[in-house]
């Protein structure tokens, strides 16, 4: 599915869409931010940010940035930026996979139900990378095909029908992982049914201790958490125009 495509769905999706799916998923957006510790000053940048469901559980003590191709999604966003009064949230419409953010623009960056709903997944991972600092956290809550052959012949079956709908339900997270600088700090599984998955990697790009390692590697999660407090927030700038 195409670029254009995705987004005339998604803007059809938008009327509904926290009716139909918003209870279903709930569980797996408040173990992503729950279990982040956000800390304060931090820009976190939420990819795919949708109707904004997740925007109230920030802590108002750090910078939330929301981008999203439909602009029927944004609206609703907007909707709820201003009935609730989240005054530390900026929306853009923006293509995940040519990022208008500089370098290093981001401590943190989350994406939920993102990774198997767009055209090329590769794109938008090494976006996240990308505008993400070195040292900072990539959060993924996707369905990823989980290696049971029986139910991978489904998922496989059934992605030509997803795809039209938005989405593909034959990616592993070992494919997504391949060939990047992201290493698991944490996973879990969510959701109903727990055949969602929530992955919390740190970006290890520019750090050559971790050169040659293989993608998704579990990296020392307790170091990682201990060292959080101790962010050392980037200065990256962006001035794309905010949706307002």
């Amino acid at each position: 599915m195409d670029r254009d495509k995705i987004e005339r769905v998604y803007t059809t999706y938008a009327g509904f869409y926290d009716h139909v799916f918003g209870r279903v998923f709930q569980e797996g957006r408040e173990s992503a931010i729950r279990n982040l510790n956000v800390q304060p000053g931090e820009r976190v940048l939420e990819v795919g940010v949708g109707t904004g469901l997740a925007l109230p559980m920030y802590p108002h003590h750090c910078r939330i940035v929301g981008i999203d191709l439909s602009e029927g999604m944004l609206a609703k966003a907007k909707e709820r930026i201003k009935a609730l009064h989240l005054s530390h949230v900026e929306l853009y419409r923006m293509d995940a996979g040519a990022m208008e953010f500089e370098d290093n623009s981001f401590d943190t960056v989350v994406a939920a139900y993102v990774v198997t709903a767009v055209p090329d997944y590769r794109k938008v991972v090494n976006e996240m990378i990308r505008v993400c600092r070195p040292g900072g956290r990539i959060v993924m809550l996707n369905h990823f095909s989980n290696g049971n052959k029986v139910i991978n012949a489904i998922e496989r079956a059934l992605s030509p029908l997803t795809k039209h709908l938005g989405w593909r339900t034959d990616l592993s997270l070992n494919t997504v992982l391949e060939g990047t600088s992201l290493l698991v700090a944490r996973k879990q599984k969510v959701n109903p049914f727990r055949l969602w998955a929530l992955v919390e990697c740190v970006n290890r790009k520019n750090d050559q201790k971790y050169d040659g390692c293989l993608a998704g590697t579990t990296y020392n999660a307790g170091a990682y958490q201990k060292g959080v407090a101790g962010y050392s927030n980037g200065n990256g700038r962006y001035s794309h125009e905010a949706v307002h």
